[in-house]
């Protein structure tokens, strides 16, 4: 069976309401996780720019990692992006 493949965006709005485009992303030698990038990652995979999987392997993160930047966002806004705050989310 083929699979059906969503046409990729030429943009999304970024976390600061500004268009964001492959190029505007983060580097994918990223170390240094700040909300920022962090919000720019989300907003690309939930607007279809990346992937799921291609944000994790360009970024070398776990699929559990950025789902949980994902639930955060939803939970806490980007807030709760902040890795000092996180226990103050977590139950």
């Amino acid at each position: 069976m083929t699979e059906m493949h969503r046409p990729k965006a030429k943009y999304v709005i970024g976390p600061d309401g500004s268009p964001l485009t492959i190029a505007d992303l983060p580097p994918a030698s990223t170390k240094r996780w700040v909300i920022r990038r962090k919000a720019e990652v989300v907003a690309a995979v939930r607007g279809g720019l990346l992937s799921l999987e291609e944000a994790c392997s360009r970024y070398t993160l776990t699929v559990d990692e950025f789902l949980s930047w994902q639930m955060s966002i939803e939970q806490h806004g980007l807030a709760g992006l902040r890795t000092t705050r996180i226990q103050q989310y977590r139950h």
